[in-house]
């Protein structure tokens, strides 16, 4: 069993744009009055900012939203990105532009179409130093990322940044592995317990994971990283425990324990 304070969180989807704002839709279903219909990483400049992709952009949303929740430098942290697809519609276009016209293929589009394009922009936007870790599992991406995250602290590490997130699919890859909407989630993981931060457990099994059914599974069904949710839900509702594919005939069970309320 692997077991990590959670010291912050992030989180970011078109209608929830923040993690105060999943937890009041979680707990009452609320909704609030306005909301971006795309992410604004202020890590970048503002020109930057509206040539990153999607996926960037939403990575580093709720990266710094998560870093910031937990009084951390983002500079300080090593980090595991986890996406199932990466950019799916760059890589869409990659393939077209190269059937169709090879000679125009645009190097920015280009650079942004690699797995770890995130990666690379948090890192260089925060100047970390630290190892930065890009994991793709298909429908396990995100426990992989999880396991991955928390064996980094049981072997030394003193905090990690876990960052989950997936796009639209576009173009024919849409039919072999489909995804919608913009999707994005942060956890900050440390190894010492910390006042007034939940405690995560987990441990690897055997067993099929059952699609997620709390109110933010249900707002965001559709996307690659939907699978996260069920984390997620657990966390907003206080609930003792969640269940995450790990893989073909594998979950990754995770329990969880909070602080006691104070009361006046």
């Amino acid at each position: 069993m692997l077991a990590a304070t959670i010291e912050g969180i992030g989180f970011w989807t078109r209608g929830l744009p923040s993690w105060d704002a999943a937890r009041v839709f979680a707990r009452d279903g609320a909704l609030p009055d306005v909301a971006p219909s795309r992410p604004s990483p202020q890590l970048l400049a503002p020109n930057e900012r509206r040539r990153a992709p999607e996926t960037v952009a939403v990575a580093l949303e709720v990266a710094l939203a998560a870093c910031a929740d937990a009084g951390r430098e983002p500079s300080t942290l090593p980090s595991v990105f986890a996406s199932t697809h990466g950019e799916l519609a760059i890589t869409d276009y990659m393939c077209t532009t190269l059937a169709t016209q090879p000679q125009s293929i645009s190097p920015i589009r280009f650079h942004n179409s690699v797995h770890n394009a995130a990666a690379g922009y948090w890192t260089i936007g925060t100047g970390a130093m630290h190892g930065a870790n890009a994991i793709s599992a298909f429908d396990a991406t995100f426990a992989q990322g999880l396991v991955e995250a928390m064996v980094q602290l049981a072997t030394g590490a003193e905090a990690v940044l876990l960052v989950g997130y997936d796009g639209a699919s576009a173009g024919p890859l849409a039919q072999v592995s489909p995804s919608e909407g913009l999707l994005g989630a942060a956890l900050v993981l440390s190894r010492a317990e910390r006042p007034g931060a939940a405690r995560l457990t987990v441990a690897l099994d055997d067993g099929v994971a059952a699609g997620g059914t709390g109110a933010l599974a249900r707002f965001t069904p559709d996307n690659a990283m939907t699978p996260m949710l069920s984390l997620f839900d657990a966390l907003a509702m206080g609930a003792p425990a969640a269940t995450l594919k790990a893989g073909p005939g594998r979950i990754l069970r995770a329990a969880l324990t909070y602080p006691e309320p104070v009361h006046g």
